[in-house]
């Protein structure tokens, strides 16, 4: 079953397509090519919020969609949630 989406080639999080639980193995798919990584979810991680295809660190940039979405304000491990409290726009 597919869990999560990755929609360009140089995006860094993929989108949760299901709720996910902590400690999973999931499956993911691209939309751009043959690309199906395997993760494990490090905490839940609900409907359309983004997992994190890589390890990050602060001051990193999150690509969603092909477009730089902002910049990692503290450590992700792959397989983390990533959102509101670890990720912060670059706009302001």
């Amino acid at each position: 079953m597919i869990s999560f989406l990755m929609h360009e080639k140089q995006d860094t999080v993929g989108v949760a397509v299901v709720d996910l639980k902590a400690g999973q193995v999931v499956q993911g798919r691209s939309l751009h090519g043959k690309a199906s990584p395997r993760l494990k979810v490090l905490s839940d991680i609900p409907l359309g919020h983004k997992i994190a295809l890589q390890a990050f660190k602060p001051g990193d940039t999150v690509f969603k969609y092909g477009v730089d979405i902002g910049k990692i304000v503290a450590p992700i491990k792959k397989g983390g949630h990533v959102h509101v409290h670890n990720l912060k726009t670059k706009r302001w």
